[in-house]
């Protein structure tokens, strides 16, 4: 049922009936439970042509197309794929996953800080400022969006037997990166 707003960008249908399916042209198409959605740029093809992945699927946008990979390592079968940045695009792309069976999506990736930090160190945020419009379709307004501490502390555990150095963090969505002024910040 939609929820009207005088601003549209704050209007939630909580309906999820889509009028075109994520998976159009591919309904067949039967992917991996588990994903690694990685905003590393060609990293992600350089480690899929190592790994001998094979090629499921291609998500064509306009700008480019993004190979939907399914690596098979230590027994276990997962899908791969490169995320495009926007938030716009990578939604686009995440529900396309979702609708052809990627249930566990894990993201990762490169960040820029605002603040000193030791390189290699990993961030996980705690939650994240809703300052985009994409967020406002999938979720109800709100000012923050707080990741599920089942998962944050899966992470951790991950890390800490890793003895990888991670630190909790509070971050941003925006899609105005170079819009953002110090008051803004």
């Amino acid at each position: 049922m939609i929820q009207k707003h005088e601003l549209p960008i704050l209007e939630y249908d909580s309906n999820s009936e889509e009028v075109i399916r994520p998976n159009h042209g591919a309904e067949q198409l039967k992917l991996p439970e588990k994903c690694v959605y990685a905003f590393l740029g060609d990293a992600v093809d350089d480690y899929a042509f190592e790994a001998e992945a094979t090629v499921a699927e291609t998500f064509e946008t306009i700008t480019r197309n993004y190979p939907v990979y399914i690596v098979k390592q230590d027994g276990m079968e997962f899908c791969l794929c490169a995320a495009p940045l926007g938030a716009p695009a990578a939604a686009q792309l995440m529900d396309f996953l979702i609708s052809c069976g990627c249930k566990k999506i894990i993201s990762t990736g490169s960040c820029g800080v605002l603040t000193d930090l030791a390189e290699n160190e990993f961030l996980i945020p705690v939650k994240a400022l809703r300052d985009e419009g994409t967020s406002y379709h999938y979720l109800p307004a709100s000012r923050y969006i707080e990741l599920n501490k089942n998962i944050r502390d899966a992470i951790e555990h991950t890390l800490l037997v890793q003895n990888s150095p991670f630190q909790e963090c509070v971050t941003w969505t925006t899609d105005g990166f170079f819009r953002e002024t110090r008051d803004m910040v």
